[in-house]
């Protein structure tokens, strides 16, 4: 059954408001990215993301979001840091950033506005293969990436690639930096030395095992200590490691 919903997904768009703790926000989303985007409540799709954008954007931040599927926290973000606030969307699927470009037109004077780039972040600019997932596009994955939950892939594509320090020259500098890349967050964060050096963003990053020392200690490397983002803040402490949802910040919060 599940496989039957997926497949009758695809092309699907809806139009969805946030809650009034995002300003009721207008966002199109669709299925095809996730299930769970027919329920018409945008708050229980992804409870973790929107807090996030509650408790770390504030008025006039700048955000950017890597691997920013159909815009959940990009406009959640956008929400909160209002009109002199500024967000960058990072999304290599074509539908996905059409979709991202679409829900950027609509008008919302009370947000931030939401600049889209339909490129891959990684650890160097240029090109590389795309795989849009068999099942949801929550699960894309660039070549050398990917988790089980993509099922394969029914298409390959070649895209462009941007590392985040190159960013620095077209953008403001972010104070938060939400990087979500199906199993590459390594090689994200190794495009972004200048980023974690000297502007510092707060980071929240999903971590896989397999990368997990890794990001551990290229984080540490630039003097940033990591929490468990998934805790509230008052049950956050230091972590020696990276966790599935890595909150990392350049100096010690609370």
């Amino acid at each position: 059954m599940r496989r039957l919903a997926e497949l009758l997904s695809r092309g699907v768009v809806l139009r969805r408001r946030f809650s009034a703790r995002f300003g009721r926000v207008p966002l199109l989303v669709t299925p095809e990215s996730s299930l769970r985007y027919w329920h018409w409540s945008l708050d229980r799709v992804d409870p973790f993301l929107l807090d996030l954008a509650e408790e770390f954007v504030g008025p006039g931040d700048m955000v950017w979001d890597v691997g920013a599927n159909v815009g959940l926290f990009a406009f959640a973000a956008a929400a909160r840091a209002g009109p002199s606030g500024r967000v960058l969307a990072l999304e290599p699927d074509p539908l996905l950033a059409g979709l991202l470009r679409r829900s950027a037109a609509l008008d919302a004077p009370a947000r931030a506005p939401v600049e889209v780039l339909a490129v891959a972040a990684d650890a160097a600019c240029g090109s590389a293969e795309f795989h849009i997932s068999s099942r949801g596009r929550a699960a894309n994955y660039l070549a050398g990436g990917g988790s089980s939950q993509a099922g394969g892939s029914r298409e390959v594509i070649l895209v462009s690639t941007v590392t985040l320090d190159s960013l620095l020259d077209r953008f403001p500098a972010p104070r938060f930096v939400k990087i979500d890349v199906e199993n590459l967050e390594y090689r994200v964060l190794q495009g972004a030395s200048r980023v974690l050096a000297s502007v510092r963003p707060i980071v929240v990053c999903e971590v896989c095992g397999r990368a997990a020392p890794l990001v551990t200690r290229l984080f540490h490397q630039f003097g940033y200590t990591l929490y468990n983002a998934e805790l509230p803040a008052s049950h956050r402490s230091p972590l020696p490691a990276t966790v599935r949802n890595t909150l990392a910040c350049p100096a010690a919060i609370g």
